[in-house]
């Protein structure tokens, strides 16, 4: 397997991670999860834009090719969504979280090197993810999360499973 590497996205990857995004409602929407994103065309191409302008988007590279993409952001109550759950947290610090991870599935591992990096980079983080979205609840589990409850985002109307990994 090739050398993988985290770096902030530039406005010059937007089209590549767009493509990516593409790829990823059609992988789960093969994969029993239709509604996550495919109804909705999630994520909007204006929204990946702020999260570059922000710093807050990151690409993993192979090579110098783009094989994935994710939202990384860390702070106090870092992902305001996340206040309001039916269920626990397992602590109150502040903490990183993680959304919008995709790949383009030319790579195995990405989603895992992403999200490794990340909680790397605080050792506390939240993420969250659709009840038929099967393949990320295998692999929150695989790397140690533990559900805590549901949450609900503005998007749409369906719950989401939200996950924790902390240590201390």
């Amino acid at each position: 397997m090739m050398d993988k590497e985290i770096r902030k996205a530039t406005m010059d990857d937007l089209a590549c991670i767009m493509k990516i995004y593409a790829y990823a409602r059609v992988f789960m929407k093969s994969h029993g999860n239709p509604r996550q994103w495919a109804a909705t065309n999630w994520p909007p191409e204006g929204l990946i834009r702020q999260d570059i302008e922000n710093g807050k988007c990151y690409v993993c590279t192979v090579q110098d090719h783009i094989a994935g993409v994710f939202y990384y952001d860390f702070g106090a109550n870092a992902e305001k969504g996340y206040l309001d759950i039916e269920g626990k947290w397992k602590d109150d610090t502040p903490y990183g979280v993680v959304h919008r991870i995709a790949s383009d599935g030319s790579e195995k591992g990405i989603g895992k090197f992403c999200i490794d990096w990340a909680y790397g980079q605080c050792h506390h983080l939240r993420m969250d993810t659709h009840p038929d979205n099967i393949v990320m609840q295998n692999l929150l589990k695989k790397l140690g999360f533990e559900k805590c409850g549901i949450i609900h985002v503005p998007e749409d109307n369906d719950p989401r499973y939200a996950y924790e990994k902390f240590s201390r």
